[in-house]
């Protein structure tokens, strides 16, 4: 018995430590495509929109936002779980530090190339967090909060990702090439990543 505790209780900590360092990377990718000023995702032009116009940092906009979406997990009785809380706070915080380190390239080819990299890099960092299946993250139960509802995944997604994008493009975020090839290629990319960086595939929550 003592044996198969302390064997849960490491497996818990890989898991944590995959979260958090998959959370982290998530982080560094958004911020790469951020400075590289041709186009936020679609969530971090959002991001990008309201911090221009309350002078809050995008990160901490980044961890509000995640915390307010869980609000709305309550009347669709989303439970959350420890990756979830760690999402909401991991990704804004590492944001902030890395938007300050980042350089922003004044060169195009400079600038696609870092864009790339960023989204890559944020299909790895998915692929670990969910791997970790310790909980979606704010925005991802909202999708599947909705679908237990009746509305499909694909449907309730797309309709709330066009609607941050419309909203922070109003605010002042920044709607570039970079914006429309995340949408179109993180998907495949975490498709691919994922199932190579699960610890158990089949414990994995979109």
């Amino acid at each position: 018995m003592h044996e198969q505790q302390l064997k849960f209780r490491d497996r818990l900590a890989q898991r944590l430590v995959r979260c958090v360092f998959g959370l982290a990377l998530f982080a560094i990718g958004i911020s790469l495509q951020m400075n590289a000023n041709i186009g936020a995702p679609p969530w971090d032009v959002f991001h990008q929109g309201v911090a221009k116009q309350t002078e809050i940092s995008v990160g901490k906009i980044i961890v509000m936002t995640g915390f307010i979406l869980l609000l709305l997990w309550i009347p669709l009785k989303q439970k959350p779980g420890l990756g979830t809380i760690l999402n909401a706070l991991v990704i804004g915080l590492v944001a902030d530090l890395a938007l300050a380190i980042i350089p922003e390239p004044e060169n195009i080819f400079v600038r696609v190339i870092m864009a790339a990299i960023g989204i890559v890099i944020v299909a790895i960092g998915t692929g670990f967090y969910i791997g970790s299946a310790l909980g979606p993250g704010p925005r991802d139960g909202l999708m599947t909060g909705l679908a237990k509802r009746g509305i499909p995944i694909r449907i309730g997604r797309t309709a709330i990702e066009v609607t941050v994008l419309v909203v922070g493009l109003l605010l002042g975020g920044q709607v570039g090439v970079a914006t429309f090839a995340f949408a179109l290629g993180v998907g495949p990319l975490v498709h691919f990543f994922l199932p190579r960086l699960a610890i158990n595939s089949g414990n994995a929550q979109p």
